[in-house]
């Protein structure tokens, strides 16, 4: 019987049965890029730790607490805050670990940080424990941003790279999660050996997964590569041929263009670096992190009596649900509309959040009937930055810069939302005390408008094209190897 296309027989595993997979198997992809992204729960973890453990710390219940003292406001902030400055650095380390070592051993090099942050926060006696765990975990938290979208991008096939991509905010929001699941329900050290267990759950599955086949094109290992990409397609390795060779050239062609840091700031690079921190910029300035911290007084506004341990799990929850919902919407929508969508929703939310507390800010009557209004916009605005501005921005950035620029330019961009993120984390709380919390979100409603017209006009869609045709979106000059 005549084919559509091209198979044969081969026996992967000696069994001598031979099998047609001329197809590929498009799970393995989704599956090591889930594994991948088990680090990415870990920082989720650690990042919403401070959640329930800020209660067990200050409660007048001394038994849950392992410290000398009960810390002041002051040190619960400055807990909060030190994370980002450890995900400063971080991004540079990772850079350097993923051109040097190999994405994969990159990946696995972060779990180092996260258990020495684990370790510190299961002994602490005091406050100088928590912080220096917690900027370690911010170092672990620097290099997985960089290199966990890094391996994605290069694993992925052009129809799946988007939702790989998404894997990222995803993952994320499983960790929040199951901090804010398990935390308030278990003692503080047993929140600490839960974060251990799932590092050294990533560490043990993700050993027994491949490196990306581009960093070993990048070292000459023409056959390893091989290797890696039967073992990430399912396919033979007459079957990984044509892809393998396409491979080669683009990473024969950025061979030829050895980048450094300088070469971010020029031509299409430049684009792609400047779009990559403009999405950061309106991803950290949607408020995101200023509208977690007010999550509580957002509830108690809306005049419930739900408690607080259990309305975090409700949004951790919400945040779940709908980030798992981008990874099979992206590539059919693509990543444009997704933005759109995203930009345009959080700016209602923030515009209805900033509305509810002006009117309680001047003394307003009307707030009395108006308790779910700030619970419905809280909900619209969490969803739609899950949609959009929380995962695509890492998703894009790991599909604009070109192979040889990569390592040189994601450091620099994740560094800067790491600073954004620490600013807005430190002293919005304190401008927003002094002028007022509506003032705060109508700024973040401005900042998301702005990101719906910046996407309308300046983000190029990069559903469906290959990394080279990106390129060309982008306006790089030579996009081709040059022909002998």
């Amino acid at each position: 019987m005549a084919e559509s296309r091209r198979s044969y027989t081969y026996d992967p595993v000696g069994t001598g049965e031979p099998y047609r997979m001329e197809s590929g198997q498009l799970w393995r992809q989704y599956l090591i890029g889930a594994i991948a992204n088990i680090a990415i729960l870990c920082t989720g973890y650690s990042m919403g730790w401070t959640a329930p453990i800020n209660i067990k710390l200050q409660n007048n219940d001394t038994s849950q607490s392992p410290l000398d003292h009960k810390p002041s406001n002051g040190e619960i902030a400055w807990m909060g805050s030190v994370l980002n400055f450890g995900a400063i650095v971080g991004p540079f380390i990772g850079g350097f670990a993923a051109s040097t070592i190999g994405r994969k051993w990159g990946l696995m090099s972060s779990t180092i940080p996260l258990l020495v942050g684990w370790i510190l926060a299961a002994v602490a006696t005091n406050m100088a424990f928590l912080y220096a765990g917690r900027i370690f975990w911010g170092i672990a938290v620097g290099m997985l941003f960089t290199i966990s979208p890094m391996y994605c991008a290069e694993i992925a096939t052009v129809e799946s790279r988007g939702a790989l991509g998404s894997f990222l905010q995803s993952f994320i929001t499983v960790g929040f999660l199951l901090v804010y699941g398990a935390g308030p329900f278990i003692s503080y050290h047993g929140v600490a050996y839960l974060g251990m267990a799932v590092v050294v759950l990533f560490a043990v599955s993700f050993f027994f997964m491949p490196e990306s086949p581009t960093y070993h094109l990048l070292k000459d290992r023409t056959e390893d590569a091989a290797q890696c990409l039967m073992t990430i397609r399912g396919r033979s390795r007459q079957g990984v041929a044509e892809e393998l060779a396409t491979m080669k050239a683009d990473v024969l062609a950025s061979m030829e263009k050895k980048a450094t840091l300088r070469d971010v700031f020029r031509g299409s690079n430049f684009k792609a670096f400047y779009i990559s921190c403009a999405l950061v910029f309106f991803q950290q300035f949607s408020g995101i992190n200023a509208v977690l911290f007010y999550m509580t007084d957002i509830f108690k506004a809306s005049g419930t009596d739900l408690d607080p341990s259990i309305a975090t799990i409700i949004i951790g929850a919400v945040q779940l649900i709908a980030s798992f919902i981008t990874p099979f919407v992206v590539d059919r929508l693509g990543r444009r509309i997704l933005l759109l969508i995203s930009s345009c929703g959080t700016a209602i939310g923030l515009a209805l959040l900033g509305m509810f507390f002006l009117l309680r800010h001047v003394g307003s009557p009307a707030v009395a009937n108006m308790g779910v209004l700030p619970v419905i916009a809280l909900v619209l605005f969490i969803v739609t930055y899950c949609w959009g501005l929380g995962p695509l921005p890492w998703a894009v950035m790991g599909e604009l810069f070109p192979i040889e620029v990569k390592a040189a330019a994601a450091p620099p961009a994740t560094a800067f939302c790491w600073i954004l993120s620490f600013l807005i984390t430190k002293f919005f709380p304190t401008i927003s005390g002094n002028i007022g919390m509506h003032v705060g979100f109508f700024i973040f409603c401005a900042c998301c408008v702005a990101a719906f017209f910046f996407t309308l006009f300046i983000v190029p869609e990069t559903k469906g094209k290959s990394l080279q045709e990106i390129q060309q979106l982008l306006g790089a000059k030579n996009t081709e190897p040059e022909k002998a």
